[in-house]
């Protein structure tokens, strides 16, 4: 209990960080994570993980021998704001992001390092629900909580670094796209930056400003999740491994962007087909047109091919490939350089770069 100075009156208040301490607060998170994530922590029976949280390092084993490791940071005002997400949200999305890099190398998730810097005055509820969030992510994507670090800062700083295990294949990087290749797309385009530009606009549902209709509420609700907590395909990324995948990337920072990656590091042409691009399964119609209209944007197209944050997967793989479900065509590479839409080749691929004014 303590005494607000205001009111004099006593009541129940949050511990904070700074309260609690170092030691303490590292004691809170692993046992956060150990509820939310269950087998995902620590280095249970059949885990690469041999040890695991409460040593100085983790021992992971490699079985293919060799590893794919990926490293990433979520900056409070820059990645996420916590007034659009809640603490759950933001820790899904820390580790998301990393684990569809693995996944985008052809590899299985196995293990998941978790950083964590911010202000003293921060509850120690929204620091382990944080941590539980991260936890709930690596358990969906079959991976284990290795370890991590703590420190104190002025704003809020999440580092994550994820490994994965190639289980015998070759790694599937940007450089390998031949002409005649078809590209196929596996998850969503375009909610998760349609659903950014709602709460950008106050227009999302539950928002101070919410406008909408229960109806409309309902459709755009899930570009919103999208922006929130993406869902990546991780288990598309071993497949498409599997499946011969000549190149394979991410989808993090806007579609054409990172094609753009695929194309400069393979010396191609890769050529895209609007009709194909926006339609079912690899996007939301109805919820995006409700978006475009509730907001005025008449081109919902740009959520589709420069907006990030759904962590889809695009590869590109030989003309003969039988796809299974989850993976759709969307285009081909041909000789030249660079990304085309319905031919037109786009000199600036927008989506999200850092730096860059």
């Amino acid at each position: 209990m303590r005494r607000s100075e205001a009111t004099g009156k006593y009541t129940e208040a949050a511990i904070t960080i700074g309260e609690l301490g170092e030691f303490g607060l590292i004691a809170a998170i692993t046992a956060a994570m150990a509820s939310a994530g269950a087998d995902a922590v620590g280095g249970p029976a059949g885990s690469p993980v041999l040890v695991g949280i409460g040593d100085d390092a983790a021992v992971v084993s490699a079985p293919d021998a060799r590893v794919v490791a990926t490293t990433d940071m979520l900056i409070e005002g820059r990645h996420f704001r916590s007034e659009w997400s809640s603490a759950a949200d933001i820790g899904h999305k820390a580790a998301a992001r990393n684990l569809a890099d693995v996944a985008a190398m052809g590899a299985v998730p196995t293990a998941l390092l978790f950083g964590f810097a911010g202000p003293g005055h921060l509850t120690v509820e929204w620091v382990t629900e944080v941590a539980a969030g991260v936890a709930a992510e690596c358990a969906a994507a079959g991976a284990t909580v290795a370890g991590g670090d703590t420190s104190s800062a002025e704003t809020v700083l999440l580092a994550i670094t994820a490994l994965g295990d190639l289980g015998g294949r070759e790694p599937v990087t940007r450089g390998g796209a031949r002409p005649g290749d078809v590209v196929a797309v596996a998850g969503t385009l375009g909610s998760a930056a349609a659903g950014l530009d709602l709460l950008r606009a106050g227009a999302a549902p539950g928002s101070a400003a919410d406008l909408v209709s229960d109806v409309v509420s309902d459709q755009v609700s899930d570009l919103v999740r999208a922006h929130r907590r993406p869902s990546p395909p991780y288990a598309a990324g071993p497949q498409a491994a599997a499946l011969g995948a000549t190149s394979m990337i991410d989808v993090s920072d806007g579609l054409l962007g990172d094609l753009g990656h695929v194309a400069v590091a393979s010396g191609v042409r890769i050529e895209l087909r609007s009709a194909l691009l926006a339609a079912e399964p690899i996007v939301r119609v109805s919820p995006l047109r409700q978006a475009a209209k509730l907001l005025g944007t008449p081109d919902w197209m740009r959520w589709i091919l420069t907006g990030g944050d759904d962590h889809a997967l695009v590869a590109t793989f030989p003309p003969d490939v039988a796809f299974p479900p989850g993976w759709t065509t969307v285009g081909a590479v041909v000789r030249g350089l660079g990304v085309a839409v319905d031919d037109d080749v786009w000199g600036d691929a927008g989506g999200w770069e850092h730096f860059r004014e």
